[in-house]
């Protein structure tokens, strides 16, 4: 039995990579931040209300055609750059610091920040926490918190 399992899970690895980012994005749909913009100064705690539009949002694991749920990129490159950009295309975005799910299907945040500068973006993942074919990301936008 444990000689099956070692197998099936090894077969699941090498078929992973196939599967990643093949899901498809409305043409039209767009993330965006509705109530903070790029330059704003802000104090803390900070909340965040996550736009969408052309697509619906659906909790993870949801499998329904146009559909995803937010991700927040906080204090990091943008989608795709940075050590772990080619990653996060294509296995899926990590839970740490810097990358915040809402797979519950949430579509606001409020955020304990330290003062200083601090750069957001929003993402949208498909039911594996995989950005879509074409990603789905708002403008990187930084704050400021006193």
């Amino acid at each position: 039995m444990k000689s099956f399992v070692k197998a099936v899970t090894f077969a699941t690895l090498l078929a992973a990579p196939v599967f990643a980012q093949d899901t498809p994005a409305p043409a039209d749909a767009k993330v965006y931040f509705v109530n903070i913009s790029d330059g704003d100064t802000l104090s803390s705690p900070v909340t965040v209300i996550f736009g969408l539009d052309g697509m619906g949002v659906a909790p993870a694991g949801t499998e329904k055609e146009n559909t995803g749920h937010h991700h927040l990129l906080l204090n990091r490159p943008p989608l795709g750059e940075g050590p772990e950009g080619a990653d996060e295309l294509a296995y899926g975005l990590p839970t740490d610091d810097n990358h915040i799910h809402f797979g519950g299907g949430q579509t606001q945040v409020t955020l304990d920040l330290p003062a200083g500068q601090h750069t957001m973006q929003l993402v949208m993942g498909d039911l594996n926490h995989v950005p879509h074919a074409t990603p789905i990301t708002s403008d990187v936008i930084t704050i400021t918190v006193e």
